[in-house]
């Protein structure tokens, strides 16, 4: 990727902004290797957002400027915000995603950007942010941009909620991704927290799991002869590599068999409950 005394930066669009934003990024910024992380963000989608970049941005290298063009328009709620986080930079409107990309933990800078009345931002992706990143990639210090910053807004969506009398997890799905896989905003430290090892069924519409898997192929039995396996179609709860719960089916496809997210009719903020008995 780059070598930091190279003064070569990786910029990572978070939603495929197209052409024009990568020209800009190339007319301001000697060598910068860009790199698309998703052209599948649903538009204004929050949530859906902080999800593939909290997972995506621990695979570039120390130094990334990642510019998150989802829902980017400034607000009196939605400040702009540069964070530098974990080695890494992070430009976008304070929609709660950088909450969830730190979470919980302290992150090493973040301030507000305060340098729009310098700049024409028409669109702010296009001239604001690119223009921070641009100050970034040459070593720019962030006490430039912005002021210093505490308080960020949090994404609500991302908070189940729990009973009075703690044996339910009321969840829901954050994310569906291109294998129709669910994906849920229960955490395996929710999940253990509040179950105590006990028995539980999750319910979603009309499917139920009563076991959670460590893996897609822990749910086949393999000892079985293949023609004896129950393995198309099979369905499975999991804690994912992120420590999500996802709801699957082994060796879905959404576009010829189907997949989780078809099959047990989940989309977008529905409801997943685990009762623990």
């Amino acid at each position: 990727f780059f070598k930091a005394e190279d003064g070569i930066r990786d910029f990572c669009l978070s939603r495929g902004l197209g052409d024009v934003y990568k020209r800009q990024i190339l007319s301001r910024v000697e060598n910068p290797q860009i790199v698309d992380i998703s052209h599948d963000i649903a538009p204004y989608n929050s949530t859906e957002a902080a999800y593939v970049l909290k997972n995506a941005y621990k695979t570039f290298p120390n130094g990334s400027i990642h510019i998150i063009g989802v829902a980017s328009e400034k607000t009196p709620e939605n400040q702009h915000l540069v964070m530098f986080f974990d080695g890494h930079y992070f430009i976008g409107a304070d929609t709660g995603i950088f909450a969830m990309i730190k979470g919980g933990l302290k992150s090493e800078k973040m301030v507000t950007i305060n340098i729009h009345d310098k700049i024409p931002n028409s669109y702010p992706v296009l001239e604001v942010f690119v223009w921070v990143a641009a100050h970034l990639s040459r070593n720019g210090r962030l006490e430039v941009v912005g002021k210093p910053v505490d308080q960020i807004n949090e994404l609500k969506d991302l908070r189940p909620i729990i009973n009075q009398k703690g044996d339910q997890i009321l969840g829901a799905v954050i994310y569906v991704d291109n294998y129709g896989n669910v994906i849920t905003n229960i955490t395996k430290n929710l999940f253990r927290e509040i179950g105590k090892s006990r028995d539980f069924t999750i319910n979603a519409r009309t499917v139920k799991f009563k076991k959670i898997y460590l893996s897609y192929s822990q749910a086949i039995d393999f000892n079985l002869p293949k023609e004896d396996r129950e393995e198309d179609g099979k369905k499975l709860a999991l804690f994912n590599t992120s420590g999500h719960l996802e709801l699957a089916i082994y060796k879905s496809n959404p576009h010829t068999v189907g997949s989780a997210s078809s099959l047990f009719g989940l989309d977008y903020r529905d409801l997943i409950i685990i009762q623990f008995e």
